[in-house]
């Protein structure tokens, strides 16, 4: 028996200029990776990418991912503090200037939660077409939190864009989607 056919196509970008020179191991992709593995019923096909810090690296990481690649949805992580190299979110309203304040708004809400150094993040989620980008923090343990606050409408986002149906086991997230 073959398995089924890829529904969807995801991007996970690691921004960090000492992952990608190598200094140390990109622990947040995978992270990405297993939440995604557990939380998503739907056939998917993944497609990482770990790059330096930087406005222009980003930026041109998710317009191949969202326009060459065919990615329905790109998860970066990393880039999101206020040192001076963290220009994901800058980068990402370049690449996809059309922003969704909500999910940004929801990740800080429970990061606050957990840390009160959460207020420094400038999460975001915006999409380029049919491919909805969000913005993650670099901490493993992180992801999890903000992945399972916005993961209700990530679905139902992608079905309004016009991008590939996901479905979630509701077991781990239960997606939101309007009846009717």
């Amino acid at each position: 028996m073959s398995p089924p056919p890829v529904s969807a196509v995801i991007g996970v970008v690691t921004a960090s200029d000492r992952a990608s020179a190598g200094v140390y191991e990109d622990l947040s992709g995978p992270a990405i990776e297993a939440y995604f593995n557990k939380a998503l019923t739907t056939p998917f096909r993944l497609e990482r990418r770990v790059i330096p810090d930087g406005f222009e690296s980003v930026r041109d990481t998710l317009i191949d991912l969202a326009d060459k690649a065919g990615c329905d949805l790109i998860v970066t992580t990393g880039g999101t503090g206020p040192s001076p190299r963290d220009l994901t979110p800058e980068a990402t309203l370049a690449a996809a200037p059309r922003e969704l304040p909500g999910f940004g708004e929801l990740m800080r809400k429970a990061s606050l939660e957990q840390a009160p150094t959460a207020i420094l993040s400038r999460q975001l989620a915006a999409h380029r077409g049919k491919c909805l980008i969000i913005n993650l923090p670099g901490k493993p343990a992180s992801i999890e939190l903000c992945l399972n606050a916005v993961m209700p409408a990530v679905p139902y986002c992608l079905d309004l864009i016009g991008a590939a149906r996901i479905e979630t086991d509701p077991a781990v997230v239960r997606a939101f989607r309007p009846k009717g």
